[in-house]
């Protein structure tokens, strides 16, 4: 598509590639060239590519904040900690001011019911009447209900009633017992995070994308893996990286264990085709700095973190780059 091409032998590049963003900006500008151009479920288009692997050093409180690019990594913080409640409806993300899933609701909302609403104004019911929120402002299962709350069935011994069976009230709660086993069994290979469960995604507003995360320790460090089955490398990846690693530093914190790296494995990552000028601004910039954060202290649990919890310094970000996100 002619619209979209970009000469990326013009823009800006360093002879310092030690930054660890050169990862980043390499992989888009792969993906941009080389990526295979296909239509997706928006209908907006991507270039997408199967298979990629970043790496980033946590140590001395260092973090993956892109500096190519502002990130708002408060926002991303309160989804986190919103993650680990297993609540999944937006209401209290509004509240704060958090709106990266209030589309997928407002969408649903437009479509079933003709109405013409904007999203601030959505937003604002949700924040204001219980009952909208109740029956509009739901993701269905997603994230946190998988982490805290994976469903659990189990058989009802009913005689001539066989093949029953009765949820349990509580389910799995599979960031508790991964914080456990890294304090209990540290050379175990299961300390895994799982949110795709295939039962439930029909339910879900969004399957998972960042769906699997397995911790590591070694000398005393932890590390983690991220295994993201879908990303958009324009503008859910600076999330996502973020995210992983606020995950690791909180377990490690937990844990008793000095944060270690950070590996991000994307599979169908792309860039879609409305994102030209996020590409071309992008790649034109040269990263720099290296953002710490510091936690202030440890909670009793990984679930009593609080956003005042955490401070970032040392970060001096290069202007936001706005797009339009697909639905």
């Amino acid at each position: 598509m002619a619209s979209t091409a970009i000469d990326t032998d013009s823009l800006g590049a360093s002879s310092d590639r030690t930054h660890w963003e050169w990862q980043y900006l390499d992989l888009m500008r792969r993906i941009w060239e080389h990526g295979d151009e296909r239509v997706d479920r928006t209908g907006v288009g991507t270039r997408s590519i199967l298979g990629a692997e970043l790496r980033f050093d946590l140590a001395d409180n260092r973090m993956p904040l892109l500096s190519t690019k502002r990130v708002f990594w408060k926002t991303a913080t309160r989804e986190m900690l919103w993650f680990l409640t297993g609540d999944t409806n937006i209401r209290s993300l509004c509240a704060q001011g958090v709106e990266i899933w209030t589309d997928w609701p407002l969408d649903r909302y437009r479509r079933e019911t003709g109405t013409e609403i904007s999203r601030e104004d959505f937003s604002k019911r949700v924040v204001a009447d219980e009952a909208f929120a109740q029956a509009w402002g739901d993701l269905g299962p997603v994230y946190g209900k998988q982490w805290v709350d994976w469903a659990v069935y189990e058989p009802v011994a009913i005689e001539g009633h066989e093949g029953l069976f009765r949820k349990r009230p509580k389910g799995v709660n599979q960031v508790a017992e991964v914080v456990a086993s890294l304090r209990d069994n540290p050379g175990s290979r299961r300390h895994i995070v799982e949110g795709w469960n295939v039962a439930e995604l029909n339910a879900m507003a969004l399957p998972p994308c960042h769906k699997t995360y397995q911790f590591h320790v070694a000398d005393g460090k932890l590390s983690g893996l991220l295994y993201q089955r879908s990303c958009d490398l324009g503008l859910g990846f600076a999330f996502n990286i973020w995210s992983a690693a606020l995950l690791v530093r909180m377990f490690a914190q937990q844990a008793g264990l000095e944060p270690g790296e950070l590996v991000w494995v994307g599979g169908d990552v792309h860039l879609y085709l409305n994102h030209a000028a996020l590409v071309e601004e992008q790649l034109g910039r040269t990263p720099s700095g290296a953002p710490r954060l510091e936690i202030a202290r440890r909670p009793e649990s990984i679930f009593d973190y609080r956003i005042e919890d955490f401070t970032v310094v040392d970060y001096t970000p290069q202007a936001h780059i706005s797009a339009p996100v697909a639905v």
